[in-house]
């Protein structure tokens, strides 16, 4: 998977520090070694000792080492690895890669570098929400960074939100696409994520209430494992994953008329919540409410069915159709049923009720139902269940 490739491992300050020795061991695995640099902060979590002797390499620390330094250390450290990582990235780390400081060991190796760089951001959610955190990560993505993550849940300052550092296996996962190793290299994968906006006038819409997280997560696990993602998103709350093409639509038209441009792909992954009815005539001024009158008549037409349109495609079908059925009473049946109706190939059925907490919660809990079989997953996060379904698209594709 990473046989011979050699990671040159950043780890910041952050409580996410912890994360990196079991990333050093999951990169071991997968076949790579790695040279590992500490910051200070990064020192009052994890300690050399324990770093170097996972790694089975000198850990470096300190700019003015002279020994290294005699011989230009710091440049032959930046340019000799494969892939340079930084994981946790913290906001201060964040900070000087976007101005282009160089005052410690670790930022002065990202300057010296030529080779790309994958972050993996981790702090606290309103630091991760920071006007300067987005100014410094759109510039970063702008000089070519590459980013997985963060993902969504508690930290340990008790707060919740985004700003957790992805797990390891994500980030290994974005390191084997960064290297083109990742199982899906090569592959085009469409995704739609996201509700649709079926306007009624020019403030009023028909929608429901999806977030669009986890159409997301699996855009970003898909291009975790090298897949080449068209993301066809609706309004969603949730952000679109880093590292896909994002084609943002609102009504489902538009939605069916993007999936279409976007063909032809190797898999198509229709998570998005579409709505069934669109307003036949849609107002272009506000209806207005008039006292004593009754409520105006809305007249409704069928919206296109987006998935059953393309995996009943007669030329240029995808190779795998992956569904998804939102129901709330009799869901296996329910969804069993909408497979064979609509002619794709999977579809992941899951509970939305309102008791579930799943509809715009941070969790899911899923049954994958094939011609074949239904199986159950554990209830578990958003990012895990699209992990978990990436790994079996591209064991699908390679078979």
């Amino acid at each position: 998977m990473l046989a011979g490739k050699r990671i040159l491992l950043i780890i910041g300050g952050g409580i996410a520090a912890y994360k990196s020795l079991e990333l050093i061991r999951l990169y071991q695995k997968a076949g790579a070694s790695v040279v590992p640099v500490l910051t200070r902060a990064a020192e009052e979590f994890v300690t050399p000792l324990s770093v170097g002797a996972l790694a089975g390499a000198k850990v470096h620390r300190d700019l003015f080492d002279l020994t290294a330094e005699a011989e230009m250390g710091h440049i032959e450290l930046s340019r000799a690895a494969d892939l340079v990582v930084v994981a946790p990235a913290t906001a201060d780390l964040m900070g000087k890669m976007a101005a282009g400081l160089a005052n410690d060991l670790a930022s002065t190796l990202l300057m010296a570098t030529d080779k790309r760089v994958l972050i993996a951001p981790a702090m606290n959610v309103r630091m991760w929400e920071h006007p300067a955190t987005k100014r410094n990560l759109a510039q970063l993505t702008q000089d070519g960074a590459l980013v997985v993550g963060p993902d969504e849940g508690d930290m340990a300052c008790g707060e919740f939100g985004f700003g957790r550092m992805s797990e390891p296996p994500a980030i290994v996962a974005a390191t084997q696409a960064a290297l083109g190793e990742g199982p899906l290299a090569g592959r085009h994968v469409l995704v739609t994520s996201g509700p649709t906006h079926e306007p009624i006038d020019p403030v009023r819409y028909i929608a429901n209430r999806s977030s669009g997280a986890q159409g997301a997560a699996i855009g970003a696990a898909l291009a975790q494992l090298g897949a080449r993602v068209s993301f066809v998103t609706g309004p969603a709350s949730a952000p679109p994953p880093q590292g896909v093409d994002v084609i943002a639509v609102e009504t489902a038209a538009q939605m069916l008329a993007a999936v279409e441009a976007a063909m032809p792909a190797d898999a198509a992954v229709f998570a998005a919540a579409v709505a069934d009815w669109r307003v036949i005539s849609e107002s272009r001024s506000k209806v207005k409410k008039a006292p004593g009158a009754a409520p105006p008549p809305l007249e409704l037409a069928e919206n296109p069915d987006i998935l059953a349109r393309i995996s009943q495609m007669e030329a240029g079908r995808p190779g795998l159709v992956v569904g998804f059925a939102a129901e709330t009473d009799d869901v296996i049946a329910h969804a069993t049923a909408k497979r064979a109706r609509k002619g794709c190939d999977w579809i992941l059925a899951n509970d939305v009720s309102p008791e579930t907490g799943i509809m715009g919660g941070v969790e899911n809990a899923v049954t994958l139902i094939s011609e074949k079989d239904a199986e159950t997953w554990p209830r578990m996060s958003k990012t895990d269940v699209a992990s978990r379904l990436a790994a079996r698209i591209a064991a699908a594709l390679q078979e």
